[in-house]
């Protein structure tokens, strides 16, 4: 069972070259599945194991920490490797005909082993005990990703891809500088290593000033307003199921980094205490979430209005995270569980739409709620879970980030919530009108319901949102007790 970590980095690792030297035909695929729907069985084993015993522990070649690397998995981590495990194991089988569509069967194989690259690299990310080592896997998720996004099929996606390298650099070179000041500071990489010398070096000037480019750096990779430019561009253009996967999923491993530094690393008093970082964040955050729902009402583009949204709901989970409190931590965490199941259901019905008509862009969906019932309706469910419609997982999270701001007294903070909510029904109504309530052009009569092997990842996921919106002993279950744990409320 202790080797379990391990597998969840060294499988996928394995598969990429592997599924590149393969042939340009359905095998690469078929091997992603199977390497996808693997590690989500894994990751499930790993998650019971933390819950049960406590966390797990790994030595990489038999070297104890601090000196060798150590894979260490709690409640946290453990939650945040099955969302990227549930959600590559339902993108993997949508990528079949979504990508094969898109690219053609030149790229196949290729694309393929990127896709597993960016896979090993967010689970390695949520896995490793060792900061540098975060690092390493933040450039291979990141590395793989920029590739991705230019294969897009609309040439605009180079552009993307180069924007987010640029902007994925600065912040992975300002994360590794406060890398490097750190270990100078206490020469350890290992992060609970770092957590028990920090406190005895947390008053010097080394100290805040990596504690300020740690950050500003995760700030780059999380796309938190205002350095989120690189992220509309790269959901928009990149072809679908890379949208959905890196979605559902980058971002989400970026709020667990920043939850591991300034809770772990630097412990919450130093982080929200010493430093001032509550009011920094909640104002960058709530400016973020107001300016980018009412950017997400000006898009024609149905793909890009979803990319403006996600950088909003990013604000909501990083209000939560500022709290500091567990209220404020289990609502964050919460929202990064239920915040990948929306926006996977959301993308992936949009993948299914472009499958048929080619395109995304709002003119272009009038009346194909006709043609595609299932796919649309999805889409609409998705949708009011982002909106936060009782019944609906998106509903959870900001019913707990509701009542964290109330334990604060910060009543108005609940009201731009609900303010915000209100701008999303706006923005996803421009959608949903477009789809049912008009009529489907002459030249789209042709057009059928996508096949079964894209509707059934979709439904899979929306009706997900469904669940997790009625029973919440999972996901609100889990966030409270990692929640606790992180605040050092339980062990």
């Amino acid at each position: 069972m202790d080797q379990l970590p391990a597998l969840l980095v060294v499988i996928p690792l394995l598969a990429a070259p592997l599924a590149a030297a393969l042939p340009n035909t359905r095998l690469p695929w078929l091997l992603a599945v199977a390497v996808s729907w693997t590690v989500l069985g894994i990751a499930i084993a790993v998650l019971a194991e933390v819950l049960g015993t406590g966390p797990i522990s790994y030595t990489m070649g038999g070297w104890d920490p601090p000196f060798g690397i150590e894979l260490r998995v709690d409640a946290l981590n453990a939650l945040i490797a099955l969302i990227v495990t549930i959600i590559g194991a339902v993108v993997v089988p949508f990528a079949g005909p979504s990508a094969s569509s898109e690219l053609g069967s030149r790229g196949i194989a290729l694309f393929y082993c990127l896709f597993l690259l960016v896979y090993t690299g967010l689970l390695g990310i949520t896995v490793t005990g060792d900061i540098f080592n975060m690092f390493v896997f933040l450039e291979i998720s990141s590395l793989s990703s920029y590739a991705l996004i230019a294969l897009g099929r609309d040439r605009r996606a180079l552009t993307a891809s180069y924007q987010y390298l640029i902007m994925g650099t600065i912040g992975a070179t300002f994360f590794l500088i406060g890398v490097g000041l750190l270990y100078s500071l206490t020469g350890t990489l290992n992060i609970a290593d770092l957590a028990s010398r920090l406190p005895a070096v947390a008053g010097t000037r080394t100290a805040q000033t990596a504690f300020a480019f740690l950050v500003a750096g995760i700030g780059l990779k999380l796309a938190l307003f205002p350095v989120h430019l690189w992220l509309p561009n790269a959901y928009t253009y990149a072809p679908s199921a890379v949208s959905a996967f890196i979605a559902a999923t980058a971002t989400k491993v970026a709020v667990y980094v920043m939850l591991r530094v300034l809770y772990t690393v630097f412990g919450a008093g130093y982080s929200f205490g010493t430093m001032p970082l509550t009011p920094i964040l909640i104002a960058l955050s709530l400016v973020g979430i107001v300016v980018t729902s009412l950017m997400a009402l000006n898009q024609n583009d149905a793909k890009r209005l979803l990319a403006y949204s996600s950088v909003a709901q990013i604000g909501y989970m990083v209000v939560g995270l500022a709290f500091a409190t567990t209220a404020g931590l289990t609502a964050a965490i919460t929202h990064v569980f239920n915040h990948a199941l929306m926006k996977g259901a959301l993308f992936c019905a949009l993948g299914a739409v472009a499958y048929r008509i080619g395109s995304t862009r709002i003119r272009e969906l009038e009346g194909i709620g006709r043609a595609m019932p299932w796919t649309m309706s999805a889409f609409a469910l998705g949708g009011l879970s982002l909106i936060g419609v009782p019944g609906t997982a998106g509903f959870v999270s900001k019913w707990y980030l509701i009542l964290a701001a109330l334990e604060q007294g910060w009543w108005w903070l609940a009201g731009v919530v609900l303010a915000t909510s209100l701008i999303a029904v706006m923005y996803i109504w421009r959608v949903v009108e477009a789809a049912w309530f008009r009529p489907l052009p002459a030249h789209r009569a042709e057009v059928r319901e996508a096949p079964l092997g894209l509707l059934v990842p979709v439904w899979v996921l929306a009706a997900a949102n469904v669940w997790f919106g009625i029973d919440t002993r999972f996901s609100a279950g889990i966030a409270a007790r990692a929640a606790e744990s992180l605040l050092g409320a339980a062990p």
